[in-house]
């Protein structure tokens, strides 16, 4: 998902995505560590994703302090 995307939804709706990441990065670090992950893209694309929504709920806030 692009920070674009992002953008357009609401700070709930990105909490609930972070969420999300959050518990996709932690099974894909669960499965890495038993060995049984295959495409370990898939932690790096993870934890970007969850970064780049930080940031946006980051710039939100800040928006709205002003």
């Amino acid at each position: 998902m692009n920070a674009k995307d992002l953008r357009e939804k609401s700070a709930d709706e990105l909490r609930d995505e972070l969420a999300n990441l959050k518990k996709e990065s932690f099974n894909l670090r669960f499965q890495q560590a038993t060995g049984q992950l295959e495409n370990t893209s898939g932690i790096k694309a993870a934890r970007r994703g969850a970064a780049r929504v930080k940031t946006i709920l980051n710039q939100k806030a800040a928006a709205a302090a002003e």
